[in-house]
């Protein structure tokens, strides 16, 4: 069938089934050959791949990426897709569509049956909404996975990749860098979708590292430091670390750890580095 990228095609199959945009699932259909290749030739996509999509839509992507790689197993929350899904794919002998949510699927299991349990790579037009908890997902199950290349929202992927010190550090920046390293491959305009979004997206790819580029006694801990570092944004990093419900350190303890790190103990969370993050961890974990 002709492919989905134009935009006629995607009006025309989207009547046939008279399908209704879910806005709880946030639904925007790509409708660009251009950017659909800038996100394959990002994710340097080739036949030795096994590319896991999360979310295909009614298959726009999917068709190239069917085209570009291995095998493609795609995973569409939404049922009302698969029958639209089994049209438009029908071609594609290489393509296994799964109706599932993606957050609660066992995507090792998907890895072990569809890759032999090899590292795959992830390709996605990722709902703003669920963006964050879909990426932390992947890296923190330690799914093997070699990239996660995604459109998402621009400030998000902005946030991804920004360093110290930048309005958009936080959280989300240290968690995306400690598992792999961030590239913006391409900015997207809303009229590449439909319906069109209200904000710009942009494509960047996260290239898994074999090794963290920071070596931290206990993970956990580092990352519970963190949130609470940044979930109060205007209090200094040890009055927020003392005022977390997840952690039991008091303010003196904090200060000292500071203190022995050459830090003032009226540092906020938004100037420490990864690395200082944690060396901060492994300070406290002692206590």
């Amino acid at each position: 069938m002709e492919k989905l990228s134009n935009p006629q095609v995607t009006i025309d199959m989207i009547k046939k089934y008279n399908f209704a945009f879910q806005k709880r699932f946030g639904q925007n259909f790509l409708i660009d050959e251009h950017v659909i290749h800038k996100i394959i030739r990002a994710a340097e996509i080739t036949k030795e791949d096994c590319v896991l999509e999360i979310g295909p839509g009614i298959g726009t992507m999917t068709q190239y990426l069917a085209e570009a790689a291995g095998h493609v197993c795609a995973v569409e929350i939404d049922k009302n897709l698969i029958p639209v899904l089994n049209e438009t794919l029908a071609d594609y002998s290489n393509v296994t569509i799964i109706n599932d949510d993606i957050l609660k699927t066992d995507i090792n299991r998907i890895v072990r049956e569809y890759n032999g349990g090899r590292p795959i790579k992830v390709v996605a037009n990722l709902p703003y909404y669920i963006t964050t908890p879909i990426i932390m997902g992947l890296f923190e199950s330690h799914v093997p996975l070699l990239s996660v290349t995604v459109m998402v929202q621009k400030e998000v992927a902005d946030r991804m990749q920004v360093g110290p010190g930048t309005k958009d550090y936080g959280a989300l920046s240290l968690a995306v860098q400690y598992y792999a390293k961030p590239y913006i491959a391409a900015n997207v305009p809303p009229n590449c979708f439909i319906p069109r979004p209200n904000v710009g997206s942009a494509v960047i790819r996260l290239t898994r590292y074999q090794e963290p580029p920071v070596k931290v006694q206990d993970e956990r801990l580092m990352f519970k430091l963190i949130r609470a570092s940044f979930n109060q944004r205007r209090k200094t990093l040890q009055n927020g670390i003392a005022n977390s419900n997840e952690l039991s350190f008091r303010k003196e303890q904090v200060a000292d750890a500071l203190e022995k790190m050459n830090l003032s103990a009226s540092v906020r969370g938004e100037s420490l580095s990864l690395a200082e993050f944690a060396a901060l961890s492994d300070i406290l974990s002692s206590k």
